[in-house]
This record gives C-alpha cells, sequence and structure tokens, in this order.
C-alpha cells in the first residue's frame, strides 16, 4: 500500500487495516488505528507506521479512544517464512524478554546485528523496540483488569526495574501507571491473576466461531481440554504449559461485536479468562492463543481470492471469515497428529503432570517431550519425542517451515499427511495442501483454508 492509499483507509475508517499500519498526528501526537473514530486529521499531518513500535519510537503515543495496542496483528507475519515474519512471531512468543536479542538471533540463525538491521529497515524498529512495545500493552492489560501491586505487574509485564516500567508507561500512554488503572472502566478488574484476566481478543473482519469449536470439541483430551455448552454458547477450556508456569484458559463461542455503525468492515474479539500461576507469563499465553484460534488472520484476502474459485465461491459465501485452528502447544500437536485422540488421553493419563490445583475435568499438562522420550523410547511416539527434546524437530514460533516438515519427515513412523497437518496447524502456514490431493493452484496463498472450507462442508474427510 501506498501513503494515498493508507490514508484513503484512515479516511473511511477501514477497519481491514487495523494492524496492518498505524498513523501518528503530528499535531497531537497521538498515533492510531486506521478505524479510529476521532476526526479524520489533514493529510500534511499524517505520518505512517508499520508497527506500533515504530510510532511509538517517534515519539507518539497511543490513543486513549481507538486502544490502537489492542488491534489484531498483523496477518503478514503468519505467512511469511522469511526473517522478518519469523523473529516478528517469536518476539510476540516473549523470545526477547526471556533470552534478549542475542537468543532471538539464534533461534533464527543470524547473527544480532542482522536481525537488529532487517527489523529496523522494514519495520522501524528493532527487536528491543518491539519486545517494549509489547511490554507496555501486557502492562495495561493486568492494570486495568486485575488488582495486582504496581510493582508486581512492572516486573511480570518483563520490565527489568520499575522505573523503566513508569517511564515507558508514561511515553507510550501519556498518564502514569495509576492514572492508566484508574482510566479503566468500571467493574473491568477481577481481583488477582490467579481469579483469572479477563481478556477481548480481537479479530479483523467476520469470524465463524462454530466451526472452530466443532473442530476443538472433535479433538479435545480428556484431562487437557474440554467444550461445554450448547452450540452457540459453548465454552472451551484447556491447560497450558508455558515458560514460567502453568495457566488454565477459557474461551467463549458467542464472539463480541463491534459497535453498530462503527468502522467500516468491523471486527470483533473473543470473550477470555486466563488464570495463571505467573503473571510473566500473560503475553506469551495471548500470542498462542492467537495462534490457536486464528486470530490474526486476513480473512478479507483469503475470502477474495477463494471466492473467485467456482467450487468455493458458495463455500466461502456461505461461511465468510471462516479461521483454521491451529496449535496452542506446537509440540503436543505434533504428537496428537501422530497418535491420534484417543492415545492421546493415554499418554496424559499415564505421563502428564498432574496440576496442583485441578480445575473441574482438567486435571493434567500434555507430557512433555523429554518425558515420553524416556517413558516410551521405542516406536514412532518415542522417535517423535526424541526429535523434539532434542530439537533435531524445531516447532517454536519462529521455526523454518521448510526445515521443520523435512525433519518431522525424517522420523521414523511420521508420513507425510501428519507432517502437512504440523505445518498447516502447528506452525500456521496458510498454504499447505494435503499430500497426494488434487489442488489446484489458483488456491494459493491459501490452501489450507480452500481444505478447511471443503472439510467443515463435509466435501473432504480427515485421514
Amino acid at each position: 500500500m501506498d501513503e494515498e492509499t493508507r490514508y484513503e483507509a484512515v479516511r473511511s475508517r477501514d477497519g481491514r487495516f487495523d494492524g496492518v499500519f498505524f498513523f501518528g498526528v503530528e499535531t497531537t501526537g497521538i498515533y492510531c488505528r486506521p478505524s479510529c473514530p476521532a476526526v479524520t486529521p489533514k493529510r500534511r499531518n499524517v505520518r505512517f507506521f508499520a508497527t506500533a513500535a515504530a510510532a511509538q519510537g517517534s515519539g507518539f503515543r497511543a490513543c486513549r479512544r481507538c486502544r490502537p495496542d489492542a488491534v489484531p496483528g498483523s496477518a503478514e507475519w503468519n505467512a511469511r517464512a522469511d526473517v522478518v515474519g519469523r523473529a516478528m512471531r517469536l518476539i510476540g512468543d516473549g523470545v526477547v524478554d526471556r533470552e534478549g536479542v542475542a537468543g532471538l538471533a539464534a533461534r533464527l540463525g543470524y547473527s544480532a546485528r542482522q536481525v537488529q538491521r532487517q527489523l529496523t529497515a522494514e519495520l522501524g524498529a528493532g527487536p528491543v523496540a518491539l519486545a517494549r512495545a509489547q511490554r507496555a500493552h501486557t502492562a495495561r492489560v493486568l492494570l486495568q483488569t486485575t488488582d495486582l501491586p504496581v510493582t508486581e505487574i512492572a516486573f511480570a509485564s518483563g520490565f527489568a526495574s520499575v522505573r523503566q516500567f513508569n517511564d515507558t508507561v508514561r511515553a507510550v500512554y501519556a498518564a502514569t501507571p495509576t492514572a492508566l488503572r484508574d482510566a479503566a472502566p468500571r467493574g473491568s478488574r477481577s481481583g488477582t491473576p490467579g481469579a483469572g484476566i479477563p481478556l477481548r481478543l480481537a479479530h479483523r473482519g467476520p469470524y465463524q466461531a462454530g466451526p472452530v469449536f466443532d473442530r476443538l470439541a472433535s479433538e479435545a483430551v480428556p484431562g487437557v481440554e474440554e467444550v461445554t455448552g450448547p452450540p452457540g454458547r459453548r465454552v472451551f477450556r484447556r491447560t497450558l504449559r508455558l515458560p514460567y508456569g502453568t495457566g488454565i484458559v477459557a474461551v467463549d463461542e458467542r464472539p463480541g461485536a463491534a459497535r453498530p455503525g462503527g468502522a467500516a468492515h468491523p471486527g470483533g474479539w473473543l470473550h477470555t479468562r486466563l488464570h495463571l500461576t505467573d503473571p510473566r507469563d500473560l503475553a506469551t499465553a495471548v500470542q498462542r492463543l492467537r495462534r490457536l484460534f486464528d486470530l490474526d488472520a486476513d480473512p478479507y484476502a483469503v475470502d477474495e481470492r477463494l471466492g473467485a474459485d467456482p467450487r468455493l465461491a458458495p463455500l466461502v459465501a456461505a461461511r465468510p471469515g471462516l479461521r483454521v485452528p491451529g496449535a496452542a502447544d506446537p509440540e503436543e500437536f505434533a504428537v496428537r497428529a501422530l497418535v491420534g485422540t484417543a492415545e492421546a488421553q493415554r499418554l496424559v493419563q499415564r505421563y502428564g503432570k498432574a496440576l496442583d490445583a485441578p480445575c473441574g475435568t482438567l486435571t493434567h499438562l500434555f507430557p512433555e517431550p523429554g518425558v515420553l522420550a524416556e517413558a516410551e523410547p521405542g516406536g514412532p511416539v518415542g522417535a517423535l519425542a526424541a526429535a523434539l527434546a532434542d530439537g533435531a524437530v524445531r516447532l517454536d514460533a519462529g521455526a523454518d517451515r521448510d526445515d521443520a516438515q523435512q525433519a518431522l519427515l525424517a522420523v521414523d513412523g511420521v508420513d507425510a499427511a501428519t507432517a502437512a497437518a504440523v505445518r498447516a496447524r502447528a506452525l500456521g502456514d496458510p498454504d499447505v495442501a494435503p499430500p497426494g490431493a488434487d489442488v489446484p493452484d489458483t488456491w494459493r496463498p491459501w490452501r489450507t483454508y480452500a481444505v478447511h472450507h471443503l472439510l467443515v462442508a463435509g466435501e473432504w474427510e480427515l485421514t
């Protein structure tokens, strides 16, 4: 998009581009999402940015009206397989906060200087600035949804000091942490993270929640996941293994809707509640849920391409905005794709780690690869678990998809269909065709979505 096209999107308050770019207004020092309902600024006063971090780095503070830090992530980072796309997925997963820029670069196979140069050249911000923007958003969420002390929130958000936390919050939101907390809507805070953090996970465009919940319900592994309630009002719950602790998440099927008369092409959100043993895991947990529910997809681009195909056109018209469920834990998904739901349940009951405080039917975490490799050294499960445990197969957010697929195929017992399923869902590749299937190239780069349309319509069967 050139700048004039972007300005037209701002003039029309087009929600399709929320998260795709941001704009700053030089006369006010504020940056916004394209669909901001405020009076459209004059073109000469507008600057455009690829990321919120770039806007913040240029001295702009977040708009209090449209909350640009709460937009869906750009679908570009999910689709792209280059170093910038992989880096953005890793930063979203919290790697910079846990391992620093050196750890990010090592995972990408580049030097820290190369990563810095590529991100800055394309996005206007380096990995530290991008991570800082994410920490600021995490801080705002914790300030406005929990009663945690401000000092605890500073470190839970990933800041190295309270002073750094205070300075960042003031710079990004033009308010002190206390003032930001006081500005939260009445009744929005629910107590400590142990009592649950209420969240709205935003998406752009239409969202077909029913097929997503159908798929999750059909694959649910007892003890780790459950789907309860009648269709249309179901709740998905599952346990999460996170870097600093564990979590339990509940996501409502019934999505929140944008206000009538709001921005053009509005999106919405999924109501979510997170229970975390350590609030430092908030940003990582949110990103993994976004991948599980495919919330950063661009339904407009997908539907435009697939809707032009005679076979798919009626399916796209019937289910605009269809999403492909991903994976909350890629390594767990790989094992489950290999063995199936029934065997996965046996592995959970036999080797899964029991929660310190079970929550209803949720009692365990899925067993880690190292545990499975030691417990069942023979056979396909042991071989895959060992490859995951020793790093021969990498499925983290920044994994190279081609390398991961080849490594999976080198594991005894992993066939092409399993590797393709892992690539599509655990690694979020939007353009995967089942091996041997007659899938036309005209469906590129959205073949994963095309196959899912056929699957949901009953014109395709899982193998």
